[in-house]
């Protein structure tokens, strides 16, 4: 799954903006997830399910139209992402987060000076002598659509250093600049892939080499045993 950011400071059109895009990626034929940051707490209606909320750490809802799951305590993106289907990800907020590039929602020129981190892809808002893209065009939602299929993605925030950079937000930024590729990112190839439930892991080339050769150091005893693919299934 690649991921995009949508930063800025309230009522600068995050919203609208990702609500447009939802729109046009959708007719582009693409999936998308949305993944919020709330700054409080979370509020929903009166119901059986927000007073399961107060007494369960993890309460999930089914209807023959849609689920919703709940979980206290606060999470990392990282982990929210394992439950998003979709081909992208759109994340509302998040402003310090710095494994995925970003569209900066702009209300005034110096909210540059404080919003941009070197990941910014692009900037979007509704004073169009500002910014790159006036979320009220519709033009512009479709080409910013597409800059959003071109070049979001998303780093595994490991630190592994395996890329030449101590942290992915170093490697992070030269992909923006388009200098250096998401191929760069030793942890999302690595010579063996990890999934659970369909959900791919990412591994850290410590714990890859580790799993490969313990896998090979017990199957190479096995009788008949040949080096090839391998796959192995744990129900």
């Amino acid at each position: 799954m690649k991921a995009i950011g949508i930063a800025g400071y309230g009522k600068s059109g995050k919203t609208t903006l990702i609500l447009k895009l939802s729109r046009e990626l959708a007719n582009l034929g693409h999936e998308v997830a949305v993944l919020k940051h709330v700054p409080g707490t979370i509020d929903f209606p009166d119901s059986d399910t927000s007073k399961f909320r107060s007494i369960a750490p993890f309460v999930s809802a089914i209807s023959p139209r849609e689920s919703e799951i709940t979980v206290k305590g606060r999470k990392q993106i990282v982990d929210i992402l394992k439950y998003c289907d979709g081909d992208f990800v759109l994340i509302e907020g998040f402003k310090k987060e710095k494994t995925f590039p970003k569209i900066f929602c702009i209300k005034k020129e110096e909210d540059k000076v404080t919003l941009f981190d070197g990941l910014e892809i692009a900037t979007a808002g509704f004073d169009k002598d500002i910014v790159d893209f006036d979320i009220a065009n519709d033009e512009h939602i479709k080409k910013l659509a597409k800059i959003v299929v071109e070049k979001s993605f998303k780093l595994p925030d490991l630190n592994c250093g395996h890329c030449g950079y101590e942290h992915c937000y170093e490697l992070a930024k030269e992909i923006v600049k388009g200098n250096k590729t998401i191929d760069n990112c030793v942890s999302l190839n690595p010579p063996i892939s990890l999934k659970v439930d369909g959900k791919d892991f990412a591994l850290n080339p410590f714990m890859s080499d580790l799993f490969k050769n313990t896998f090979l150091a017990m199957l190479s005893s096995l009788k008949g045993f040949k080096k090839g693919h391998i796959e192995i299934d744990i129900p």
